[in-house]
């Protein structure tokens, strides 16, 4: 996965941000859809309703780039998907 420059993240478009408000987590390949899955417990000042809408931008994003997700749910990661 290669870091994105500020110029390519002003590109994206905010729907194709797993947390679109805060410009959190990028879904823009399959690479990039892990480390949403990854890092989403880390992601601070989002409330359940968010995160519950982030998940369904992950789920569809994984769906789209062949990406595996064992969880069903952000509750089944570690912490609750809080940190």
């Amino acid at each position: 996965m290669s870091k994105l420059d500020q110029a390519e993240r002003d590109s994206i478009s905010a729907t194709r941000y797993a947390f679109p408000r805060e410009e959190k987590e990028p879904l823009i390949d399959a690479a990039h859809v892990r480390n949403a899955i990854a890092r989403f417990n880390q992601v601070k000042g989002v409330t359940d309703t968010e995160r519950d809408e982030a998940w369904k931008r992950i789920t569809s994003a994984a769906k789209k780039f062949g990406v595996e997700m064992k969880e069903e749910t952000w509750r089944e990661l570690s912490h609750h998907g809080k940190s």
